[in-house]
């Protein structure tokens, strides 16, 4: 195959990188990778023995190997490896060549390197992949981001590879500039609401009703063949089940109980500030990882702060549907924040996206496909302006009837000194987003009685200070 022109090119030939590229090859397109490491070029040839695939060490001959104009994906880590590719690549480049970044960057960071490119005459996308390692190679969901043209380019095969929910794929242009990474970003956001929810539940199961790992793996996976089916609760219940093949032991025993993240959550939580958009229930999921990081503390604090030690107001099969309730509800009140903040960061920075289109990538391949995305789906289909799909008929039908067995899972909790900050969050937006009247009006008199940042009224227009007599 050494006169072979290839007809799309990888840069990053680590676990995702190769699958997504045998992927490519598996649909009929012959596709060429580069990476520094020889044994993971190796590992391409090995794996992709008898396809279209060839991997490459050094930069110039790879780029020289594509067709033009080239389409090459880089699947680096975010941040400095994604410039250094992108200034290794250029010297080779020629106009109309084409990148595409499916990395988990910062948003601003893809607006930035789109226009150094548009400005050499080259093509680029920021394009969110998720899936993992079975997505990449199997379907992914993928949310790319740029101009139509430029789209055109790479959709062929892109939807090819994809993803796909009732034959559609799971992929589609999620807007204009960097509208791709920032709908990546929200996912990761809701992500890690949806994972840290999960989480307590399993620990409200484990500490408050004394449940076994096994039970409560068959209980999410009762849960995952009713309306709480989802990519998430599958897996919860393949982690509970795994036995440690060295000690014989349940491995989420041997885990240790301080959870990492790679920044999308927190980029999630910082824009939706800058934005003025509430998404707590995201907030504390990033806080609650944070949390976890105190290991030490929290195992001296246990000695000091000793906990009240009462019982859960509820057990047996009542705790059970409490729960699951508790979880439907939450989830969808979940994808409501990440889903509002999109509809503004959309606005705001001109993206243009298409909520529908969003919910319809997320169905399949990624890793927040649910159920609940095809109803959300439904929902943005019958009101494209929708402003938050709790106030849709159907899903806030579901919610209000669920509405109860979150309190009660949440003050149980509260009552057991079991934390579960985010599924308290998910009821506190429910009922701030539902609350006509909120006490922001003390907020803004305490303001301006200590700072003079005056306050608006209901009764007349303009802005208003008081010289308030203080105590």
């Amino acid at each position: 195959m050494a006169d072979t022109l290839y007809d799309f090119g990888m840069v990053g030939l680590g676990t995702m990188g190769r699958a997504l590229l045998l992927n490519m090859a598996d649909h009929g397109f012959a596709v060429a990778g580069l990476d520094t490491d020889t044994g993971k070029v190796d590992a391409l040839h090995s794996e992709g023995a008898g396809k279209p695939v060839k991997g490459f060490g050094d930069a110039a001959a790879f780029v020289q190997a594509i067709r033009k104009p080239r389409a090459i994906m880089m699947l680096v880590p975010a941040g400095a490896p994604v410039d250094s590719v992108i200034h290794s690549l250029s010297p080779f480049l020629e106009e109309r060549d084409f990148l595409i970044d499916g990395g988990n960057s910062y948003f601003k960071d893809t607006d930035r390197r789109a226009l150094e490119l548009t400005a050499k005459g080259l093509g680029f996308i920021g394009m969110g992949v998720s899936g993992g390692e079975s997505g990449a190679r199997h379907g992914p969901s993928m949310m790319p981001g740029g101009t139509e043209a430029n789209y055109a380019r790479i959709k062929p095969i892109v939807e090819s590879v994809a993803a796909h929910f009732d034959g559609e794929p799971c992929v589609a242009l999620m807007g204009s500039g960097s509208a791709g990474h920032y709908v990546k970003t929200v996912h990761n956001g809701i992500e890690y609401a949806v994972m840290q929810m999960i989480s307590e539940v399993y620990d409200v199961m484990k500490r408050g009703l004394g449940l076994s790992n096994a039970a409560i793996a068959d209980t999410f996976d009762a849960w995952n063949h009713a309306e709480l089916q989802s990519f998430l609760v599958e897996i919860t219940t393949v982690v509970l089940r795994y036995k440690d093949e060295a000690t014989g032991k349940e491995l989420v025993e041997l885990i240790s109980d301080k959870a990492k993240q790679k920044g999308t959550g927190k980029w999630t939580s910082q824009d939706a500030m800058d934005l003025g958009m509430p998404i707590p229930t995201v907030d504390v999921a990033v806080a609650a990882r944070e949390m976890s990081g105190l290991k030490a503390e929290r195992v001296e604090a246990a000695k000091v702060l000793k906990p009240s030690g009462e019982a859960l107001p509820y057990s047996g099969d009542e705790a059970i549907e409490c729960l699951r309730h508790a979880l439907y509800a939450a989830v969808l009140i979940a994808y409501a924040q990440g889903l509002a903040l999109l509809k503004e960061a959309s606005r705001e920075y001109g993206y243009g996206t298409n909520l529908e289109t969003v919910a319809k990538v997320w169905r399949a391949g990624c890793i927040i496909r649910s159920r609940s995305l095809e109803t959300i789906r439904a929902a943005y289909a019958a009101n494209p302006d929708l402003a938050n799909i709790l106030v849709d008929p159907t899903i806030s039908k579901i919610v209000l009837e669920h509405e109860c067995a979150l309190r009660k899972a949440v003050m149980g909790a509260i009552q057991a000194s079991i934390p579960v900050p985010s599924l308290s969050a998910s009821i506190a937006y429910l009922d701030g987003y539902r609350s006509e009247i909120l006490p922001a009006n003390l907020i803004q008199g305490q303001r301006d009685l200590f700072g003079a940042h005056t306050y608006e009224r209901t009764d007349k227009e303009g802005a208003f200070h008081t010289q308030w007599e203080q105590a």
